[in-house]
């Protein structure tokens, strides 16, 4: 899916609901978007003996992503070709599905708004699981293993983003990059050993 979330935003609001919380400003990573603001805030907490208070923040971050998540989703749009691969996997017996730290609202509207979700065995949204779960932790390639029900190493995940990329590998599933998203191949290659397509429809060819 081609989406307009605003990420600076989201990873702004992580960073608002950490400070809220009391947690120093120099204890907080904001080098890598909202998931860095969230992981070093999460760090901090447990090694100052809070975590007790976790549920609550996250609770918080979620309704104020979700709104994020929300304010442009009717600008949502498969990227060209998406459907037409879909169709031709499912025709061939292939299990397809979608995993993604978007909440379960935002993910369920934009796929149903533009005919995908009909096309899918399986969705896992960040907040189908704990946070702990969601991507790039491997537990979410496996919940997604689940979800479309094949095992964990038959997947083959196609991301935009490193993140993607540690999730799959991590969980033992292959992996296959994407120019359509904020990776470059000069990115990539900082990644290291990654077959990558500019767009997703390139995929026909290695059917």
């Amino acid at each position: 899916m081609n989406t307009d979330i605003d990420y600076a935003a989201m990873a702004d609001l992580v960073f608002d609901e950490m400070i809220r919380a009391g947690i120093p400003e120099n204890a907080i990573d904001r080098a890598g978007g909202s998931k860095f603001n969230l992981d070093s805030g999460v760090r901090y907490l447990v090694e100052a003996g809070r975590a007790n208070e976790l549920h609550d923040i996250e609770k918080r971050i979620a309704s104020r992503a979700r709104d994020i998540e929300l304010e442009n989703s009717d600008l949502a749009r498969p990227f060209p070709g998406a459907l037409r691969l879909l169709t031709e996997l499912r025709k061939n017996g292939f299990k397809t599905g979608v995993l993604t730290r978007g909440c379960r609202e935002y993910a369920t509207k934009i796929l149903t708004q533009n005919n995908v979700m009909e096309l899918l065995d399986g969705l896992v949204c960040r907040d189908d699981f704990s946070e702990a779960d969601a991507k790039p932790s491997s537990a979410a390639m496996h919940n997604l293993a689940k979800a479309i029900g094949c095992p964990v190493n038959d997947v083959i995940y196609i991301g935009d983003h490193g993140m993607d990329y540690k999730c799959a590998k991590t969980a033992g599933s292959g992996f296959i990059g994407v120019l359509s998203g904020a990776y470059t191949k000069e990115d990539w290659k900082k990644v290291g050993e990654v077959e990558i397509v500019n767009t997703i429809a390139d995929l026909f060819e290695l059917l």
